[in-house]
């Protein structure tokens, strides 16, 4: 049976996963991320391949990373936090070590193309995913295809203005991320800015302190100001909403009654859905996009 190696690289920990050709996820586990180490990353990446290939068919690896990744050369102009990847090739890099074909693409992309592949788009070809986490990124796909734009920087729309003259809250990423529902929260009640809150903590208290939720809603506006913004430019069939917050009850209900006090939105209305996929989303779109490369479009 064919097999394909995914990997999910994140600024902490790097998953990865042997899957079928239909997205079944044989095997899974995952390894601390040597962040700044190029030869001690690289060093634990194809130990990994090697132990697939040693029990396995294996025909090839898809790479899910951050930054702006050209998925024609493989190059990473910037890579995150990872920044022993950043200014380098790691689809050549792995290929002359592997001897396997290689393809690598942006993670916010790949989340989308997980969806694509087994998840809530099998059914659409014009659709957005919004991750919402530490900061807000995803992926817009049109006509069936992941829009990269003319230098790979397409679908970064965190960097959207959703708050003109709130210095240092202008951007998506720093008003509508789950990071600035935290920021929000600790300076609300007073708690120190390096202590460790989960958001899920913050839903919680909301429960029973009106404070707390009405927090949530001022949060919920931002996050409604940006997916007005990305439904009236680019008149998608669906936009998910994927990342840790959106399993939280009554979110996306909660985020489509915002969505009706825009004016104008009743033009635009648009179905907001959850991802499917979460912890594998990486590892899933990834393997997608090795199939897309590998087997074009006529």
């Amino acid at each position: 049976m064919a097999t394909f190696i995914a990997f999910d690289i994140g600024g902490t920990k790097v998953k990865h996963s042997l899957l079928t050709e239909d997205g079944m996820v044989l095997e899974k586990c995952q390894y601390d991320t040597s962040a700044t180490d190029l030869h001690a990353f690289l060093s634990d990446m194809i130990s990994t391949i090697a132990h697939y290939q040693s029990v396995h068919n294996v025909k090839g690896i898809g790479v899910s990373m951050p930054g702006f990744i050209n998925t024609e050369t493989g190059y990473a102009e910037t890579a995150g936090s990872v920044t022993a990847l950043e200014g380098k090739n790691l689809k050549t890099i792995l290929q002359d070590r592997v001897d396997l074909p290689v393809e690598i693409e942006n993670d916010g992309n790949c989340v989308a193309l997980a969806e694509m592949l087994n998840g809530n788009a099998q059914d659409s070809k014009n659709f957005i995913c919004v991750t919402i986490g530490t900061g807000i990124g995803g992926g817009i796909v049109l006509n069936g295809d992941i829009v990269h734009g003319h230098s790979f920087r397409g679908g970064e729309f965190g960097f959207m203005v959703t708050q003109k003259n709130r210095e240092g809250k202008d951007i998506w990423h720093h008003n509508g991320s789950t990071k600035s529902l935290i920021e929000a929260y600790k300076e609300w009640k007073g708690i120190d800015s390096d202590a460790k809150i989960e958001g899920q903590v913050i839903f919680q208290e909301a429960l029973h302190d009106e404070s707390v939720d009405a927090l949530i809603s001022d949060w919920l506006s931002y996050i409604s100001c940006g997916i007005y913004n990305l439904a009236v430019t680019l008149n998608p069939e669906k936009i998910l909403i994927g990342g840790g917050v959106s399993v939280q009850e009554h979110l996306l209900e909660r985020l489509e009654k915002q969505l009706e006090t825009l004016e104008f939105w009743e033009n635009f209305r648009t179905p907001i859905v959850r991802c499917k996929h979460k912890n594998d989303a990486g590892m899933l779109g990834a393997l997608k996009h090795f199939l897309n490369k590998q087997s074009p479009k006529p």
